[in-house]
């Protein structure tokens, strides 16, 4: 196994992130979109620049992200007090999937936590602080 921190890291995130996104299958959403509509919900109506800064991304990215939940119907955007910021918030079909979505994702938590231990969550905040 590799001793590169970047590859142990990325590796394990991929298949942390396998076991949302199979949890969160059956309401047609994978777990970016899903944290991304938790996000939007928070904060809503929020301008594209708040959203990326808050998700530490790249504007463009977000807004790319927010394309696709547009075109699913979870999410509309429009212009804000000022008119050249755009902003998105939710619409009804994405509440409901966030309604849908909030036990699948409970339950794939608990099955990480189970395998990982309570003290695992505690232990990857102090290594985000660290970094």
């Amino acid at each position: 196994m590799s001793r590169c921190y970047c590859a142990l890291l990325r590796k394990a995130t991929r298949r942390v992130t396998s076991l949302y996104d199979d949890a969160l299958q059956p309401i047609g959403i994978n777990l970016a979109q899903f944290s991304l509509l938790r996000h939007i919900e928070r904060d809503e109506p929020i301008s594209m620049t708040e959203l990326g800064r808050k998700i530490e991304l790249e504007r463009s990215t977000v807004s790319r992200n927010v394309k696709v939940l547009e075109g699913m119907g979870l999410v509309e955007t429009g212009s804000g007090k000022d008119q050249r910021e755009a902003v998105v918030e939710l619409t009804e079909n994405g509440r409901r999937i966030l309604e849908d979505g909030a036990p699948l994702w409970q339950g794939a938590q608990d099955r990480i936590e189970a395998q990982l231990g309570t003290d695992a969550a505690a232990q990857l905040k102090e290594l985000l602080q660290t970094l």
